[in-house]
C-alpha cells in the first residue's frame, strides 16, 4: 500500500478544448502516462451532455498497473480535477506521478492550482 497520491484542483484552465473534446483528451492522459513511464491496463470515459450552462464535461479513468489517474472536467468553469495514485510496490514510482501530474498541469495551462501530496501506507 506504500505509494503517492497526488490532487491537483486547476482553474482558468487557457486550453480549452481539453476540456471538452473526449477523443483529444483520452490521447493527452494516455501519452502524458506512457510519458511519465506508467503503464495504463484499461481506461473508461463518459461524455457528459451539455447544459444550459454549455458545454458538457469529461470524466475518465486510466488504471495503471500501478494504480490510476482520474480526471474530471467542467468546461463551464474552465476548471478540472486530477487524481493519480501510484503504489510503490517493487519500485518507487513517485518521480513518474509527479511526471504525470507536471505534464497535464502544462497542458491545461491554469491560472490557479491547488495541489495536495499524501504519502500513503507509510505506518504499514
Amino acid at each position: 500500500m506504500n505509494g503517492l497520491h497526488l490532487t491537483a484542483d486547476l482553474h482558468g484552465c487557457r486550453r480549452a478544448h481539453w476540456l471538452t473534446d473526449q477523443p483529444a483528451l483520452a490521447t493527452l492522459c494516455r501519452h502524458a502516462v506512457a510519458s511519465a513511464g506508467l503503464c495504463c491496463v484499461a481506461e473508461q470515459w463518459h461524455r457528459f451532455p451539455a447544459s444550459a450552462q454549455g458545454a458538457g464535461g469529461i470524466t475518465g479513468v486510466l488504471l495503471l498497473a500501478e494504480s490510476h489517474l482520474a480526471i474530471h472536467t467542467w468546461p463551464e468553469r474552465a476548471a478540472v480535477t486530477l487524481d493519480v495514485y501510484v503504489c510503490n510496490f517493487g519500485r518507487d514510482n513517485s518521480q513518474a506521478a509527479e511526471a504525470l501530474l507536471a505534464g497535464l498541469l502544462a497542458e491545461f495551462a491554469p491560472e490557479s492550482q491547488h495541489i495536495q501530496r499524501l504519502q500513503r501506507g507509510a505506518a504499514c
